[in-house]
């Protein structure tokens, strides 16, 4: 099996506040995921691949009343590094409690490696299942036991913030579209879930739901990268650069000089990186 990416809490603290206003614009999602909501009881929220605790964090109040989370990752390191609002400094076998307005929330963190398969989560007693950032990451073959699963559970789905394979840099410089294709190859590339599907997940997944008898709805959920956010262009940057490199090292003098084109302008221009976030729920 493929070793499960790994992500540094620096990026995930980097891309938090991008991704937090880019979910602002597919807020119709969470309206509808609202009135999905099963019953007065506590609603029972699988979070796959929780990382630091960014979709509790942004979701948790926007759901509103009591919530019961399962946050799963398999990376400990990232579990035990849970930030405030919260006490996110209880041990790791210890569940997170959060109150806020309208809203009371736990989460028990626990380490998984959903690689391995997701026939051993308690599926029989989860009524959403969610995750930020991760479809892209995942194969077909994942993805249709993911299916399979929720699906037989009668679960609502909730997938933020999933590549969809747009980068439009302006303004442009040369080999913007050649490094692009480079980076979205890199993408394909096993991640620990199959080989992965890249933004060709989210079709996908889609179709695979309706076939099952889901209704599907789709928002846009885009970073914008703005003229200020010099960290964020640099990460992105050298990310894009690092992926075309280890897709076609012969080519490493070639995508080092659109690094050096695209950090000539690092303190001007802009990015949009295109991402769709997915709602399905069981029709009645």
């Amino acid at each position: 099996m493929t070793k499960p990416e790994t992500f540094a809490t620096d990026w995930l603290a980097l891309r938090e506040p991008f991704d937090a206003a880019a979910r602002e614009s597919s807020s119709r999602l969470v309206a509808r995921l609202r009135t999905l909501r099963p019953g007065p009881e506590p609603w029972r929220v699988m979070d796959l691949g929780c990382g630091t605790g960014a979709n509790w964090r942004w979701l948790a109040p926007r759901l509103g009343g009591e919530q019961q989370w399962l946050a799963l990752d398999h990376d400990a390191a990232l579990l035990r590094a849970w930030p405030s609002p919260a006490d996110a400094d209880a041990p790791l076998d210890e569940p997170v409690r959060w109150r806020g307005v309208r809203f009371e929330a736990t989460a028990l963190r626990r380490e998984a490696e959903l690689g391995r398969g997701l026939h051993a989560l308690p599926w029989a007693q989860v009524q959403l299942v969610t995750a930020s950032a991760l479809l892209d990451l995942a194969g077909a073959e994942w993805l249709d036991e993911l299916v399979r699963r929720a699906t037989e559970a009668r679960a609502t789905l909730f997938f933020a913030l999933n590549v969809d394979g747009g980068h439009d840099w302006t303004p442009t410089v040369a080999d913007d579209d050649w490094v692009g294709e480079l980076f979205a190859a890199h993408q394909g590339r096993d991640k620990g879930l199959g080989p992965a599907l890249g933004a060709r997940a989210v079709p996908w997944l889609q179709q695979a739901l309706r076939e099952r008898g889901y209704r599907v709805a789709l928002g846009r959920s885009d970073w914008h990268v703005r003229r200020g956010d010099q960290a964020m262009k640099m990460a992105m940057i050298d990310g894009f650069a690092r992926a075309a490199i280890e897709q076609e090292p012969t080519q490493a003098p070639l995508v080092r000089a659109w690094r050096a084109r695209r950090l000539r302008r690092l303190g001007w221009g802009s990015l949009r990186v295109g991402h769709l976030d997915l709602l399905a729920w069981p029709a009645p």
